[in-house]
């Protein structure tokens, strides 16, 4: 996924962020694991109000060796400026300590319910090892493995990813062990309620949700000290940026050059990243009773996360992230405009969690959350796909009272974000994404009443007129004219002419191609099938006939002949096989509606003798 937010200045300045840089980091000599001793005196640097960097004291209390496998932490006692009450507090993680001016490591674990700042420092060397660390492949595309589905909520998308995001357990449970700190998830510009839905979630990785400000934030004129960080400043992994802001806040442990080590522990753990690193101002300390948080605020965007691992994570300043940028256009039925931007980072795993997020929060934030709503979507997704360019058009209808509309146009979209991002065929970036959603405050829903034809038996060719009758959410009787050509089958034969609603329309070909879904076997295959999705707001009509045909690799061939059927079903033609059909798709029509359609229909008529 390859798209861009931070303004060209940004690289203007690179040649003075390395000078100062340099300068700063050239005082920072280190202290090898193997000198480090109990009851050493030891300093930490932080910060606890706005960007000053102050001391605490950190009295050495031994080393526990292999904690992991060839992992070790550092126990210290935590004093000084009021840790003696709050406790190690989220936030800190990645706060650097030293002995004799020498940095030991960051500040990243602490005892749970510990009535002293008692932490867990990851010592240095484990750290600086991040820049030398071997690729490690990322999991498997699940899209791969589950057939496409046309709606993915953020409970199955937290289900789908269980696997890579498993939830952490209590060490209350397991009996009193280390755990890392708990990562201060800046929320700014979300809603509670969608806060409320996430929050859970995030807590059981390991973050503390926090609402606060952010976003917005440019960085049209970088000076050299704006895009400079010091050893103990506030610094945010950004997931979300623009209108919307989500930042997790950590410390800068070590800086060399424009490479910057910070947390100290993982975020996600997920190897090589590409996420935003912004810098951040904290308002205040929280104290509370079971963990004490830094109270912050996203600020410019400076550089980038490339690597996210066990011992914390490694940044560049000025090098540019790669951001999918999201345009939102929302009208009511006034013909009012807003209009909003946002980024997520490019990433298969977190991108659509990212997006489900922020459409919930747009739109629950401007639109009704109690009484009737329909949402009509327009959108195009502009993929990077090698030399050129490809456009997928969205289109749709939702409708429903609370906000029943709202969840089923953002989870729609976060299927089509999804399974787009992590196919198995071929990596694509989200150049830009542009979405129009107009609302109108009253549900606009209708039900089939009847179907009525001129004729129940024609010759082949003759045109048979169609009506159909249905009824709006207001009680009105309407009527819609089709004309449809009879199909050229022999004389005493039938066909089935179903006239039904998208979702009926699937459950049909549920049963005809004895399929539970279909997993996409190509790139193209799946843009067709997303180009091709069924709408809400549509009457369709298909006409099926008794002729053999085969259901491919997700794909209906209908009306073969019997030499081309065998052609097709032979196993050296085919794999998987495909399976046989009885009955055929001679022809499928739809009209649109103003209104979401459901219904279902099936009439008989007979070829003329």
């Amino acid at each position: 996924m390859n798209s861009v937010c931070v303004p060209k200045r940004l690289v203007r300045v690179t040649g003075l962020i390395v000078l100062l840089a340099a300068f700063a980091a050239a005082q920072t000599v280190i202290m090898p694991l193997d000198q480090v001793k109990a009851g050493q005196k030891g300093k930490g640097r932080t910060v606890f109000e706005e960007s000053r960097i102050e001391e605490f004291d950190a009295d050495i209390l031994g080393v526990l060796a292999n904690t992991n496998p060839k992992r070790n932490v550092i126990i210290a006692r935590l004093t000084g400026k009021n840790l003696e009450t709050t406790g190690v507090i989220a936030g800190m993680s990645g706060s650097p300590v030293y002995i004799d001016g020498k940095l030991i490591g960051a500040v990243a674990f602490s005892f749970p319910y510990a009535k002293e700042a008692i932490a867990g420092i990851t010592p240095i060397g484990e750290m600086m090892a991040l820049s030398s660390e071997k690729k490690k492949s990322g999991p498997s595309p699940l899209s791969s493995e589950i057939p496409f589905t046309p709606t993915l909520s953020l409970e199955r998308l937290f289900e789908l990813r269980k696997d890579i995001f498993p939830a952490r357990e209590s060490q209350a449970a397991l009996g009193q062990g280390l755990n890392p700190l708990k990562i201060p998830l800046v929320f700014g510009g979300f809603s509670p309620r969608v806060m409320e839905k996430v929050g859970p979630f995030f807590s059981r990785m390991g973050f503390y949700p926090v609402k606060s400000g952010g976003g917005a934030q440019t960085l049209e004129k970088p000076t050299a000290l704006d895009m400079v960080l010091r050893e103990g400043d506030p610094v945010t992994l950004q997931l979300v940026t623009g209108d919307l802001d989500l930042s997790a806040v950590g410390t800068v442990t070590y800086v060399d050059g424009t490479k910057i080590l910070a947390f100290g522990h993982p975020l996600y753990n997920l190897g090589d990243v590409n996420y935003a690193m912004a810098k951040a101002k904290i308002i205040t300390v929280v104290p509370t009773l079971d963990n004490s948080f830094k109270l912050a605020s996203t600020g410019i965007t400076i550089g980038t996360f490339l690597q996210d691992r066990t011992s914390g994570a490694l940044g560049e300043i000025g090098r540019i992230p790669s951001l999918v940028p999201f345009n939102v256009r929302l009208f009511d039925d006034s013909t009012n405009l807003r209009e909003y931007g946002f980024k997520v980072v490019a990433d298969p795993i977190l991108t659509p969690v990212l997006v489900n997020m922020s459409l919930l929060a747009l739109l629950q934030s401007e639109e009704r959350a109690v009484g009737d709503l329909t949402l009509e979507l327009q959108g195009d997704i502009y993929l990077d796909t090698g030399p050129s360019v490809q456009t997928i058009h969205l289109e749709d209808m939702y409708s429903g009272n609370f906000d029943a509309a709202i969840l089923d146009a953002a989870n729609f979209i976060t299927a089509v974000i999804f399974f787009l991002g992590s196919n198995e065929f071929k990596d694509v970036g989200f150049h830009r994404i542009d979405l129009g959603l107009k609302s109108v405050d009253q549900a606009r829903f209708a039900a089939l009443e009847r179907v009525w034809l001129d004729k129940y038996e024609a010759a082949p060719g003759e045109t048979i007129t169609v009506k159909v009758f249905y009824r709006t959410f207001r009680g009105e009787m309407r009527v819609e004219e089709v004309p449809l050509t009879t199909p050229n089958l022999p004389a005493g034969s039938e066909f089935q002419l179903i006239v039904g609603d998208a979702a009926s329309m699937q459950q049909v070909e549920t049963g005809i191609y004895r399929a539970a879904g279909i997993v996409p076997r190509s790139l193209n295959q799946l843009v067709r099938l997303i180009n091709n999705l069924r709408k809400n707001n549509r009457i369709y009509f298909k006409i099926i006939a008794s002729k053999p045909g085969l259901f491919l690799r997700g794909e209906e061939m209908p009306n073969l002949p019997p030499a081309m059927k065998s052609l097709f079903a032979s196993p050296r033609a085919a794999s998987p096989a495909p399976t046989e059909l009885t009955s055929s798709t001679l022809g499928e029509y739809q009209i649109p509606l103003p209104y979401i359609f459901k219904g279902l229909a099936s009439i008989p008529i007979k070829i003329r003798k």
